[in-house]
């Protein structure tokens, strides 16, 4: 299958800039070459450019950029869908209200397939509020929100709808209180880190990926940096202590090679100008290389 790489230097979702660095930073890690050596076929879309944005008000005066997230959100979900239809799309962002666009786009594929599409979403946050409920006005925390059909996004284009139970978020560990009422409501999966460090993490996501394949679903990953642990990746905005380890989120990747169902990635919240020398662009890459089937014996040696 032909890999595609698309860069989506989105910036605007958040307030601390640095983001739009992230599909640079992606390549100079060696991102395609590693898929390369691992016997891929690789393509490199180059960087999404988005239309250009209107100027769109909101009643919640908090929220910022959303003629331009709007903008994104129409230029990648056409990106998304047609790049399905070609291969499998890596997304590397960018900030996650890039997957307004890219899991708009992988769900119409999805659609016209006639599967339904499931979302694993690796991230300490839920990302589960709307314009309305924000208080940060940061729209990179509403893609499952606006993904799963909740109300409060008249400004964007209707996607095709995520069925709330065929979504994961794995890693959670700080979820504000209207995202808590809307999750219970919705009746999402959320396997926070307590339950991971109860129950273990294989366990949990092989009855999830299970739920897939019974379904004959289409899977695709989202991968926030802030998943992980900010001692290992704090190339990112929004770090919250407790993530997963490294062998934790190989595992995760490992596992979700050997189930023969993801078939789109996004790669968000790198902020290149937080980094220490690449450390966390470099481990990300890594895991995609975990995720595209590089084996514990395979995995190069190096120096931290």
């Amino acid at each position: 299958m032909n890999h595609i790489l698309i860069g989506a230097g989105v910036d605007t979702g958040m307030q601390r800039p640095g983001c739009l660095m992230g599909p640079d930073a992606y390549r100079t890690a060696g991102l395609g070459q590693m898929l390369r050596d691992l016997g891929l076929e690789v393509r490199d879309h180059g960087n999404v450019v988005p239309a250009a944005a209107q100027v769109l008000d909101h009643p919640n005066r908090a929220v910022h950029h959303l003629g331009e997230t709007v903008a994104w959100t129409n230029a990648l979900a056409d990106v998304a869908a047609w790049a399905m239809a070609e291969g499998f799309p890596v997304f590397m962002g960018g900030d996650h209200s890039l997957s307004l666009g890219t899991v708009s786009g992988v769900a119409r594929y999805a659609a016209r397939q006639n599967r339904p599409l499931f979302v694993l979403w690796l991230d300490a946050h839920p990302d589960f509020h709307t314009p309305d409920t924000t208080t940060s006005g940061n729209l990179h925390g509403t893609p499952l929100a606006y993904l799963t059909g909740q109300a409060g996004f008249d400004a964007f284009p209707q996607p095709e709808k995520v069925d709330p139970a065929h979504v994961c978020i794995l890693g959670a560990r700080s979820v504000d209180p209207a995202e808590q009422v809307a999750l219970r409501a919705q009746n999402i999966n959320v396997l926070d880190m307590r339950a991971i460090d109860e129950h273990g993490i294989i366990g949990p996501l092989r009855a999830f990926l299970d739920k897939v394949r019974a379904a004959n679903g289409v899977l695709h990953v989202s991968l926030d940096v802030d998943f992980l642990d900010p001692s290992i990746a704090p190339a990112v905005g929004t770090t919250v202590p407790g993530g997963a380890t490294f062998r934790e989120a190989h595992l995760v990747m490992e596992l979700l090679h050997e189930s023969g169902l993801v078939r789109s990635l996004d790669l968000v919240e790198l902020n290149p100008f937080l980094d220490d020398r690449g450390r966390t662009a470099r481990l990300m890459v890594d895991l995609t290389a975990s995720l595209m089937g590089r084996k514990i014996f395979d995995r190069p040696t190096r120096s931290f």
